[in-house]
């Protein structure tokens, strides 16, 4: 039999040892009436990292960001119609896609889009630790500057959208912005696509200003509502912001309000 002080000295390495390993997947109750959606809960634990789903403000900016995890074949339709209207973008390749898709991404880049990290094996960071995250995004951002003239990446986009405490603080920390999003549908099964005006219709109906949209360029509904709704959202009166405009405005923001305190 085990003597009380055998028991204590178990119990401590357990407890010590344990690790409680929790995470969120991003989500949101969208609205439709131009307004932001409710984030709920995600407000407060987001709020004192660099993590960004919306630009709060009543200008009719707009941020276009796509997923791109594979390709089927509907990514350079997509690229002409941004050139064609002159809208930026911000694509979240992994590193199948970079190894698999060079070219495209060298076109993102040429093209003066930016190029996110979406981790190289697209995995849950919520079970990892900081020194595999690190290894993901360092692994991606590398393989991107191989192939093409971006050399550093800013914005992270977590794979399957999961996140806790701990990886809003690494990542920070690691010197990378999460970005998030407010406008979004289920889009990514390709062979569950319902027709261009579903897609057309939930861009339109969720769109407010300071808006992250997420597309995944898998979708060959997003690919052909896409020109549509660059055109019908501009007589809208919105405009298509680059991230980088977004950052400015918050860091450049901030720093005229530190200013003013003092």
């Amino acid at each position: 039999m085990m003597n009380r002080i055998t028991v204590l000295l178990i119990f401590s390495f357990i407890f010590v040892n344990a690790t409680v390993v929790h995470g969120y997947g991003w989500g949101f109750k969208p609205t439709s009436d131009e307004k932001r959606p409710d984030i709920g809960k995600y407000e407060q634990v987001i709020q004192d990292y660099l993590a960004f789903y919306v630009e709060f403000t009543e200008e009719k900016n707009i941020y276009l960001t796509f997923d791109n995890g594979y390709e089927q074949g509907y990514t350079s339709s997509i690229l002409s119609v941004l050139k064609k209207h002159e809208v930026p973008a911000t694509f979240f390749v992994t590193g199948h896609y970079v190894e698999s898709e060079p070219e495209l991404v060298q076109q993102m880049v040429k093209e003066g889009h930016i190029v996110g990290n979406h981790s190289y094996n697209h995995p849950d960071f919520t079970t990892m630790n900081k020194q595999s995250i690190q290894k993901e995004l360092e692994l991606l951002e590398q393989a991107v500057a191989k192939v093409t003239d971006q050399k550093e990446m800013v914005y992270v986009r977590p794979p399957r959208g999961t996140f806790n405490e701990n990886t809003l603080k690494w990542i920070e920390e690691l010197d990378y912005i999460h970005v998030f999003w407010s406008v979004a549908f289920k889009d990514w099964e390709v062979n569950k696509q319902q027709g261009w005006k579903y897609a057309y219709d939930q861009m339109m109906k969720q769109i407010h200003p300071g808006a992250i949209i997420l597309l995944h360029t898998v979708s060959e509904d997003n690919a052909q509502a896409l020109e549509k709704a660059i055109v019908d959202l501009k007589k809208r009166g919105y405009e298509f912001k680059s991230l980088d405009d977004l950052m400015i405005k918050h860091f450049v923001g901030n720093q005229f309000l530190m200013n003013e305190v003092k």
